[in-house]
C-alpha cells in the first residue's frame, strides 16, 4: 500500500506533518478529515518495494489465491502451525511467483511478525480486502473461517468475471473476423479491381468507390498512421485515467454508456455487497470495511458515494441515508440495507443483494449477448456489401456506355 506524507492544521490552527498508509490520497484526505484536521498538502513518499512488490514475473491468478485459502484454512483447522502450514503451501504450490512470496511471508513470520503485516509487503496480490479479512482472523483467534471466507469470495468474483468473459468472447471474434475481412479486401482485392479501371479507361470513379478506393490507399501507403492514431489514443485514454479528474471522467462515463452502463453499474454493486459483507461477517469494524470496500469496487463515483457514507456513519447516521442520496444505489439496494441494519443482519442481507445482482448480470449478459449477434452480423453484411457495390459500380457504368455506343453504331448503319 502506497504511504503518504501530510501536513494539517488541528483545530487550533497549529501546523502538523506525519506519514500515513492509504489506498489513495483521496481516502487519506478524508480519514484526516473526519479527525477534525484541514488538509494542507498530501505528497506520496514511497511504495513498497519493487523486489517484493510482486515476488517476480507473471502475476497470480484469482484461482491459485483461492485454492491457497483453501488449503490454508484446512491445515490451520486441521492443527498445523502457522509457520509448518506455509512451508507446506510453498511447497505445495505451482505458481513460481506465489511460491517466492509464500516463502518471504514465512521468513517473516518466523522472525515474530504478523500474517497480515508480511502479506501487506505484497499489494498487488494480497490486496486490502485480503488483508482485513486475515488481520480480522487473526484478532478474533478464528483465521481459517477468514480463509475459508476469503476462498469463497474469490471464487464467486472468479465466477462473475468468467460469465463477463464468455459472454463478450463470440462478439469479439466477429468484430477481429470483420476487420479481418474488410482489411484483407480493401488491400488484396480492392486494387486488382483499380487496375482494371484504369484498363477499361474509367476516368471518374463514384462516390463510393473513390471513398473506398482512399481508403484502400491508406491501408497498403499509411497503415502505420492508423496504427499510430491508435497507440496514441490508447496511451491518453490511459494517462488520463492515472489523474483524478480523468479517473472520474472515465468512471461515469463507463455508467452512463448506452446498454453497458446498467451493466457496469450492476457489477459494481454486486462487487460492493459481495465485499462489505464478506468483511462485516467476518467481525471487520463497519468504518474499516467500508474504507476497503471503496479501494475495491473499481468505480470512483461509487467509491465516493461509500465514503461519504462512511463519514456520515462516523457522525452517527445510518449507513441507507447516505446511500440514498448518492443516487448511485437502486432504492431496492437502500431498503435491503435498512431492514439488515434494523435486524442486525446486515451481512446476510447484503449477500442476499450480491445473489441478486449476480443474476441480474448473468440475464444482462445473457439478452446483451443475444441483441449483439445480429446487430455485428449484420453490420458485417453492410461493410462487404459497402465493398462489393463500390466495386461493380463502375463496372456498370462502362457496361451501359458500350451498350449505348452499339446502339448508336447500329443507328448509323441503317
Amino acid at each position: 500500500m502506497p504511504t503518504f506524507a501530510y501536513t494539517v492544521r488541528d483545530s487550533s490552527g497549529q501546523t502538523r506533518t506525519g506519514t500515513s498508509e492509504a489506498e489513495n490520497p483521496d481516502i487519506l484526505k478524508r480519514r484526516l478529515q473526519e479527525q477534525g484536521f484541514t488538509v494542507a498538502e498530501i505528497k506520496q513518499t514511497g511504495n513498497v518495494k519493487k523486489k517484493n512488490a510482486g515476488g517476480g514475473w507473471g502475476r497470480v491468478k484469482l484461482a491459485d489465491l483461492s485454492v491457497f485459502c483453501r488449503q490454508f484454512s484446512t491445515m490451520i483447522d486441521a492443527g498445523v502451525s502457522l509457520v509448518r502450514s506455509l512451508d507446506v503451501l510453498g511447497e505445495q504450490t505451482q505458481n513460481p511467483k506465489l511460491k517466492r512470496m509464500i516463502i518471504d511471508i514465512q521468513g517473516e513470520v518466523e522472525s515474530g511478525q504478523t500474517l497480515s503485516k508480511a502479506m501487506s509487503k505484497f499489494p498487488k496480490t494480497f490486496t486490502n480486502l485480503f488483508i482485513g479479512l486475515v488481520r480480522a482472523g487473526e484478532v478474533g483467534g478464528v483465521l481459517e473461517e477468514a480463509l475459508q471466507r476469503l476462498s469463497g469470495f474469490l471464487e464467486k468474483d472468479m465466477e462473475l468475471r468468467r460469465k463477463v468473459k464468455a459472454a463478450l468472447t463470440y462478439p469479439m471474434i466477429v468484430v477481429v473476423v470483420a476487420v479481418g475481412i474488410v482489411v484483407g479486401l480493401c488491400t488484396f482485392i480492392v486494387p486488382k479491381f483499380i487496375e482494371l479501371f484504369k484498363d477499361l479507361g474509367v476516368k471518374e470513379l463514384p462516390a463510393m468507390t473513390q471513398v473506398l478506393v482512399d481508403f484502400s490507399d491508406f491501408l497498403k501507403n499509411k497503415w502505420y498512421i492508423g496504427i499510430l492514431i491508435i497507440v496514441i489514443t490508447f496511451i491518453t485514454i490511459k494517462y488520463v485515467g492515472t489523474t483524478r479528474i480523468g479517473r472520474r471522467v472515465i468512471d461515469r462515463v463507463k455508467l452512463k454508456v448506452p446498454v453497458f452502463g446498467k451493466l457496469h453499474h450492476k457489477i459494481a454493486l454486486a462487487r460492493f455487497a459481495r465485499t462489505l459483507g464478506t468483511l462485516l461477517v467476518s467481525g471487520v469494524p463497519i468504518l474499516q470495511a467500508l474504507e476497503t470496500v471503496a479501494g475495491t469496487v473499481g468505480n470512483v463515483i461509487i467509491s465516493d458515494a461509500v465514503m461519504e457514507a462512511r463519514a456520515r456513519i462516523r457522525e452517527g447516521d445510518r449507513i441507507n441515508d447516505p446511500l440514498e442520496k448518492s443516487k448511485m444505489f437502486p432504492p431496492m439496494v437502500v431498503h435491503m440495507i435498512s431492514i439488515g441494519e434494523e435486524s442486525g443482519a446486515l451481512d446476510h442481507m447484503l449477500s442476499k443483494i450480491a445473489d441478486f445482482y449476480e443474476q441480474e448480470v448473468e440475464a444482462t449478459l445473457a439478452s446483451l449477448t443475444s441483441a449483439i449477434e445480429p446487430v455485428l452480423i449484420v453490420f458485417l453484411g453492410v461493410c462487404v456489401g459497402f465493398i462489393v457495390i463500390a466495386m461493380f459500380m463502375p463496372l456498370i457504368s462502362v457496361i451501359q456506355n458500350l451498350t449505348s455506343g452499339g446502339d448508336d453504331g447500329g443507328g448509323k448503319d441503317k
